[in-house]
C-alpha cells in the first residue's frame, strides 16, 4: 500500500559532493509544499565513495541498485517506492531544485500523470554542447514521432510520475533509453495518459564528470526505437 505524499529518488554514482549540495536543497523545496515527503538515492551495487554517510547526514534513504545500468537503479528504485508521486531527478546538479514546486503544482492541479522538467518546451533552455543538443533533439523527434509521445523533452530523467501506474509497467531497457521506454509503455497501459511539461534550466553539473558513453549511448537508443516501434506497430 502507497502511502500519500512524494518521494524524491536520486540515480547515483560517485555523486557524495553533489548529494552534499543537492539534498538540503530538496528538503527547503519540497518542505514547502505541505506534503509528506522522503528522499530515496540508489547507488551503485558497488559504491565508489561515501555517498551512503551524506544520505545519513541528511536523513534519505540509501540503496544499492538491483541490477546494471541506469535502467537497473530506475527499477530498483520503483521497486522500493512508498509514496503515491515519485519525482526524480539528476544527482549531478544539472536539474534544480528549484523546479520541483511547479512540477508538483502542475502534477497536482491539471491533474496530470506525468510532469516532465522541459528543456525544449517553452521558456525551457540547456547548457549542453551544440553537438549534444542536436543529437539529444534529434532522438527526441524520432521517439516522439515512431512512439506517439506528445512532448517535447523525453529524453531528460526530471520527472514526476504517479507511482501506482509506474509500478504496472515492465521495463528492459538497461540504458538511458528506458526513460522513453517507460514513457510509451505508460502511455499503452493508459489511453488517457496526460502529459504536463514544466520549462526548466538543464545546467552543468557541480562537481565531478559525465559517466555517460557516447557511442554505446546512441546504439542503444537506435536499437529501443526499433524495437519499441515494432511493438507499437503490432499493437
Amino acid at each position: 500500500m502507497l502511502k500519500e505524499g512524494l518521494l524524491v529518488v536520486l540515480l547515483a554514482y560517485k555523486e557524495a559532493e553533489n548529494l552534499d549540495v543537492l539534498l538540503p536543497q530538496i528538503m527547503d523545496e519540497v518542505g514547502g509544499l505541505g506534503v509528506d515527503y522522503g528522499m530515496l538515492v540508489v547507488d551503485a551495487a558497488t559504491p565508489g565513495d561515501n555517498s551512503e554517510e551524506v544520505c545519513n547526514k541528511y536523513g534519505a534513504k540509501y540503496i544499492n541498485q538491483e541490477d546494471p545500468g541506469f535502467g537497473g537503479a530506475f527499477r530498483t528504485a520503483i521497486k522500493y517506492a512508498d509514496r503515491k508521486m515519485f519525482l526524480i531527478l539528476d544527482a549531478d546538479g544539472s536539474h534544480n531544485p528549484k523546479y520541483i514546486p511547479s512540477m508538483y503544482e502542475m502534477f497536482v492541479n491539471d491533474k496530470c500523470d506525468l510532469v516532465i522538467g522541459s528543456r525544449y518546451t517553452k521558456g525551457g533552455k540547456t547548457f549542453d554542447s551544440k553537438s549534444s543538443i542536436v543529437m539529444s533533439k534529434m532522438l527526441n523527434t524520432a521517439f516522439r514521432v515512431c512512439l506517439g509521445i506528445k512532448a517535447k523533452d523525453i529524453s531528460t530523467d526530471f520527472r514526476l510520475y504517479d507511482t501506482e501506474q509506474l509500478k504496472k509497467v515492465s521495463l528492459q531497457n538497461k540504458n538511458y533509453d528506458v526513460l522513453q521506454e517507460v514513457i510509451f509503455k505508460l502511455q499503452r497501459n493508459n489511453k488517457r495518459f496526460k502529459i504536463g511539461e514544466v520549462p526548466i534550466s538543464f545546467e552543468k553539473r557541480i562537481f565531478g564528470e559525465s559517466k555517460r558513453h557516447l557511442i554505446p549511448y546512441i546504439i542503444s537508443y537506435i536499437k529501443s526505437l526499433v524495437r519499441l516501434t515494432t511493438m507499437r506497430i503490432r499493437g
